[in-house]
C-alpha cells in the first residue's frame, strides 16, 4: 500500500491537482480573512454577521435564504446550482481558448476581444434570420456556428502576425481587443437591434427570444427550477472532450504541442510550424467565440451594445480557470465550475449579510489572483519529493564500497 501511494505521489498529474488544490483552498482562506477584517473593523457588520460571511465564502452554494429568526438556512438550492452551470458556460469556453494556446506555446490574452466576435455575429444572425420563415432550431445552429467562425478568424489575426512577422501575440491580442470592442460597438450603433421596444432598454440589444430562438434546456430547467441552466453547458463539456482527444490523441495535437515545445525543432522534423500556430489561434478564437454564442444565445441574457470602453471580463478570467486546470481540458470544466461557483457565492455574501457587492470582488479577485502560483506551488512540491533510488543501483553501490573496504 506504501509503495502504491508513493507511486501515486510522484505521478506529474497528482503534483499539478495537488497545486491547483492548495491554490483553491489558500485563496478561499485569504478571502476569509478579508471578510472577518471587514466585519470587524465595520459598524454595519457584527461579530455573527462576519461568521457568516465566513460561511458563505466556503458554502454559499448551499446557502436558501435565512429563517424567521434571521438564521442561514443550508440545503440543495436548486436557483444556485443551475445558475452556476449556466454562468460556467462561457468560462469553460474561454478557459478552453487559452488553455489549447497554451499547450501551442502560446498565450492567447484575446479571448475577450474573440468573445465579443462571438456575441456580436451571433446575436445579429440569430435577430437577422425570421423565424417564421427558418425553423428557429436551424437559426440557433446558424448563429451558434457563424460566431464560433467569427471568433476564429479574430484569433487568427494574431497568429498570422506571429507566423510571418515574429510580433509577440500577448501585443497583437491586446490590439485586436480594443478594435473589437470599437467594431462592435459601431456596428450595432448604426443596426436595428438595438431594443426599441423597452424604453429603459435603449442600451441593450434585443434577446434571442425576441426572434424566437433560445437554447434548448433539455430537462435542466425541471431538475434545477428558477435557474438559467440550459444544453449549453452540455455543449461546454463536449468541447472540453472534444479538445481533450484531439490534443492527446491526433496527429495534428501533436504537431500543435511539438510546435509549443520548441517551434524550430519541430520544423526541422518536418512540421509546418507557421501553419499550426495559426491554427492554434484560430481554433482558440472560434471557442471563445463559441462561448459568447452559449450565454448570449440563450435567449435570457441582454448585451450592452456600447463596448468601446471595456471589454468582457468572461474573457479575462478563461486565464485563471486555464491556470488552475493546469491547461488540462478536462480539467477546465472543473475549474470552470468553481470560478462560477464563486461568482454564485459573491451575490449570496450581497445579498445574505451586511457586506457590498465590491468586497465580493475583492475576494473574487484574491482568488483569481492566487490561481497564477499554482506553478509556483508545484515547484515547491517537486521540490520536496524525494526521489527513490533504483534498487540496481543501490546494489552497485553497496558492491564498490565492499570493494573498497578490501
Amino acid at each position: 500500500m506504501k509503495e502504491k501511494f508513493s507511486a501515486f505521489w510522484q505521478k506529474d498529474g497528482t503534483e499539478k491537482l495537488v497545486a491547483s488544490l492548495l491554490s483553491i483552498l489558500i485563496g478561499l482562506f485569504v478571502g476569509s480573512i478579508i471578510v472577518l477584517v471587514v466585519g470587524l473593523l465595520s459598524p454595519d457588520v457584527s461579530a455573527s454577521g462576519a461568521w457568516d460571511g465566513i460561511r458563505l465564502v466556503f458554502a454559499g452554494l448551499f446557502s436558501t435564504g435565512r429563517d424567521a429568526a434571521g438564521a442561514l438556512t443550508w440545503g440543495f438550492n436548486a436557483a444556485n446550482f443551475g445558475n452556476m452551470l449556466f454562468r460556467a458556460t462561457p468560462l469553460i469556453m474561454t478557459g478552453l481558448s487559452v488553455a489549447i494556446s497554451q499547450k501551442t506555446g502560446l498565450f492567447n490574452i484575446g479571448a475577450p476581444g474573440q468573445y465579443l466576435m462571438g456575441t456580436m455575429v451571433s446575436l445579429m444572425v440569430a435577430l437577422a434570420i425570421p423565424s417564421d420563415v427558418v425553423p428557429p432550431v436551424l437559426i440557433w445552429i446558424i448563429a451558434f456556428l457563424a460566431a464560433v467562425l467569427a471568433g476564429a478568424v479574430w484569433g487568427a489575426i494574431p497568429g498570422i502576425f506571429k507566423a510571418l512577422l515574429n510580433i509577440n501575440e500577448v501585443i497583437a491580442c491586446i490590439m485586436t481587443n480594443w478594435i473589437a470592442a470599437s467594431l462592435v460597438t459601431w456596428m450595432f450603433d448604426i443596426s436595428n437591434f438595438k431594443n426599441a421596444v423597452e424604453n429603459a432598454k435603449l442600451g441593450y440589444i434585443y434577446k434571442t427570444t425576441y426572434n424566437n430562438v433560445a437554447t434548448a434546456k433539455l430537462g435542466l430547467d425541471k431538475i434545477f427550477p428558477g435557474s438559467q441552466a440550459n444544453a449549453g453547458i452540455l455543449v461546454a463539456i463536449v468541447a472540453a472532450i472534444f479538445i481533450y482527444i484531439f490534443i492527446n490523441k491526433t496527429t495534428l495535437g501533436y504537431e500543435l504541442k511539438a510546435c509549443g515545445a520548441n517551434r524550430h525543432a519541430a520544423r526541422y522534423a518536418g512540421i509546418k510550424d507557421k501553419r499550426n500556430i495559426v491554427l492554434s489561434m484560430a481554433i482558440a478564437g472560434g471557442l471563445a467565440g463559441a462561448g459568447a454564442a452559449l450565454y448570449y444565445l440563450a435567449g435570457n441574457t441582454e448585451f450592452v451594445w456600447s463596448t468601446y470602453q471595456s471589454l468582457p471580463a468572461v474573457g479575462f478570467n478563461g486565464i485563471p480557470v486555464a491556470l488552475l486546470a493546469v491547461n488540462n481540458p478536462v480539467a477546465v470544466i472543473f475549474s470552470g465550475l468553481f470560478m462560477s461557483m464563486l461568482d454564485i457565492v459573491g451575490q449570496q455574501l450581497t445579498v445574505l449579510t451586511a457586506y457590498n457587492e465590491y468586497i465580493t470582488d475583492v475576494i473574487i479577485a484574491v482568488i483569481v489572483y492566487l490561481s497564477a502560483f499554482a506553478l509556483v506551488i508545484r515547484m515547491l512540491i517537486a521540490s520536496k519529493k524525494k526521489k527513490p533510488v533504483p534498487k540496481r543501483i543501490e546494489k552497485d553501490t553497496d558492491e564498490v564500497k565492499g570493494g573498497n573496504k578490501a
